[in-house]
């Protein structure tokens, strides 16, 4: 292996990520590297590494939390690879294989902003019994619990996230999101990532808000989630696909010791 690595940072509405191309390059331990590189005091500064790999059909990308865990999926993450691959002259439509199954992606707009879609699949609403009256369980191919309230401000989210990875109801750890429902096709989301913490923004999390309040009956798609660091779309085709579109942001390319 090379003394440095080739890494590029990216974020998609400010949940941001370290990028390594492993198509061209070796990484011995990615666990190892992850935790040093997304560290804000001494590394990158990130909220997962994103690995990507050659699949069985196409590009493959591991989510590497800035713990160490990894995460199935990641909808902020799956836009920003989508954008490297077709800077890469992959081209605009991508299928990437993920632990939660294919994803495919669409370069919609270039530019210093890339928006893309993406096909995140059929969320699903989990009936299982939940403490709280205003909470909804649902599956994006990876755990998510959403919460709503009258105000962002009512839950220390920060203390609720981090006390729920311990609760014997998600023995693998949950994603908690705040939702606030402005109108019928409008949310405000906070998110606490598991292996992450507090994040600006959080692709599956937005499709479970969206999926939670169309269940509840309280909005209808497409559905614009408004997160910390900027705006999600989603729409539901008949199918029950969730179609999610948002930017993909490049910040810099660099090389870093492994």
């Amino acid at each position: 292996m090379s003394d440095r690595v080739a890494v590029a940072k990216m974020h998609g509405a400010r949940n941001d990520f370290v990028i390594v191309d492993t198509r061209e390059q070796a990484l011995d331990d990615v666990v190892e590297f992850a935790r040093a590189v997304c560290r804000r005091t001494t590394g990158i500064g990130a909220d997962g590494l994103l690995v990507i790999g050659s699949g069985a059909a196409g590009p493959s990308m591991r989510v590497i939390n800035a713990d160490g865990s990894e995460a199935e999926m990641c909808g902020n993450g799956v836009r920003c690879v989508a954008r490297y691959l077709d800077e890469c002259g992959d081209g605009a439509d991508q299928i990437i294989e993920t632990k939660a199954g294919p994803i495919a992606t669409s370069v919609l707009v270039r530019g210093p902003v890339y928006r893309v879609r993406v096909d995140m699949g059929r969320a699903h609403v989990v009936d299982m019994p939940l403490p709280w009256p205003q909470a909804v369980a649902v599956d994006v191919g990876n755990p998510h619990l959403v919460m709503f309230v009258a105000s962002l401000d009512d839950v220390d989210l920060a203390d609720l996230g981090e006390r729920l990875q311990h609760d014997a109801l998600f023995p693998n750890g949950v994603n908690v999101h705040l939702a606030v429902v402005r109108d019928e096709h409008t949310l405000d989301a906070r998110h606490y990532e598991r292996g992450v913490g507090l994040t600006m923004a959080c692709g599956t999390g937005a499709v479970a808000c969206a999926k939670a309040a169309i269940a509840r009956g309280v909005a209808h798609s497409p559905v614009t989630v408004r997160v910390p660091g900027g705006e999600l779309q989603i729409e539901f085709t008949p199918t029950g696909s969730a179609l999610m579109t948002g930017p993909a942001e490049r910040v810099f390319d660099t090389t870093i010791a492994p």
